[in-house]
């Protein structure tokens, strides 16, 4: 089941803390966050696609399918989602789940899919997000083509925004994974998380 899971890449914030723009734009160690973004999660991925919002065009160089959000005013990472399920109903039918993630967080576990798809077979989950040091992180998860509707539902009938009401529905999985000198959800919000995350990338091998 892992090797038939395509990933999106949530970029549809606005990044409003760090005066707007791309966050995943922005670089680590002469690297952008999100050039480290995929060379985390494309070996474990079959196949990446890219969710933001505007022009495209600005993300050509990485050579990703960019689909914007379904669902208008930028509702939040549910309408990626939801524009991720929708891509693989029409473009990959013979896929079941889909992995999310944030296209900020340059240090995501390589064990990422693995681990979530055991949880969710082991516990007979209908989703599965990552945690660490006791926080879920529920942009970051596996989430089945077939709830593409309800989900839809969710957002444009009841304007459901937040990620954990609309989990909360479900049998959820929820994955720890330990966290040492580094996060590895760790997420660049601000101008100092970056220079944070200049040192974190030195102890992660650069």
């Amino acid at each position: 089941m892992t090797n038939n899971t395509p990933g999106v890449l949530l970029a549809g914030g606005l990044a409003r803390r760090m005066g707007g723009g791309d966050k995943p734009m922005r670089q680590i160690g002469g690297r952008t966050i999100l050039d480290r973004v995929i060379a985390r999660l494309a070996p474990q991925c079959d196949g990446l696609i890219l969710n933001a919002n505007g022009d495209p065009a600005r993300f050509a160089s990485f050579g990703l399918p960019v689909i914007p959000d379904g669902v208008a005013d930028f509702p939040g990472p549910l309408a990626g989602i939801l524009a991720a399920l929708d891509w693989a109903a029409a473009n990959r039918p013979d896929v079941a789940w889909i992995l999310s993630a944030a296209a900020d967080c340059p240090f995501l576990p390589r064990d990422l899919v693995a681990r979530l798809h055991a949880a969710r077979a082991a516990e007979d989950a209908q989703l599965a997000v990552a945690a660490s040091d006791g926080q879920s992180h529920p942009v970051i998860g596996l989430w089945s083509v077939a709830l593409r509707e309800e989900l839809r539902h969710a957002l444009v009938v009841e304007d459901i925004r937040k990620i954990d009401r609309w989990t909360a529905r479900y049998r959820l999985a929820t994955v720890e994974w330990v966290v040492d000198e580094l996060d590895p959800f760790f997420n660049a919000n601000t101008m100092d998380d970056i220079a944070e995350a200049e040192r974190l990338a030195a102890l992660d091998g650069g």
